[in-house]
């Protein structure tokens, strides 16, 4: 499964519900493997499956990851949940992999917890603040078929789209 194409917008399938996964087996281990290549090539600190053109519920993150290839630190995720926000508020500037070249200032909970499925399939808690919070947040938003410039006007969400078609122009979206 290895050299996935990261789908850009206006791709339908970035606005889709991703389903649930039954287990964490060695083929779903295979695909966050190949999702966290695919991330790091990028290069990138977080990638949900949409992203990659399969709809289940698996994210992969790092945000320790440095281009010279040290410090991995991979959190991978499958039916990721957020079960706390804080009420106390973030704002942070993000970009997104299916949205290349194009971020804004997105305000979201400063807080969250999340329980998933780990990389061997056993169940997991992870708190994150900071940029965590909004990492997990933003590839949380993709498995429920969400964009960070779903955030935004719908004018300031058009002029992203148009810019990105422009940069991929040519280049088919799936």
């Amino acid at each position: 499964m290895t050299g996935l194409n990261i789908i850009t917008v206006p791709a339908a399938v970035l606005k889709e519900k991703a389903r649930p996964v039954d287990r964490v087996d060695d083929a779903l281990r295979q695909q966050m493997d190949a999702m966290l290549e695919t991330m790091y090539d990028a290069p990138g600190i977080g990638l949900a499956a949409n992203q990659v053109n399969l709809l289940n519920r698996v994210i992969v993150m790092d945000l320790d990851y440095r281009e010279d290839g040290k410090d991995k630190n991979p959190i991978c995720m499958a039916n990721p949940e957020i079960v706390w926000r804080s009420d106390e508020k973030s704002v942070m500037e993000e970009g997104c992999l299916s949205i290349p070249g194009q971020f804004a200032e997105i305000e979201r909970p400063a807080q969250v917890r999340v329980t998933y499925l780990d990389y061997h399939g056993k169940e997991a808690t992870l708190e994150g603040d900071g940029l965590l919070s909004h990492c997990i947040q933003h590839e949380i938003d993709h498995l429920n078929g969400v964009l960070f410039i779903d955030y935004l006007s719908k004018l300031k969400r058009d002029m992203f789209i148009r810019r990105v078609k422009k940069l991929t122009k040519g280049q088919d979206p799936l």
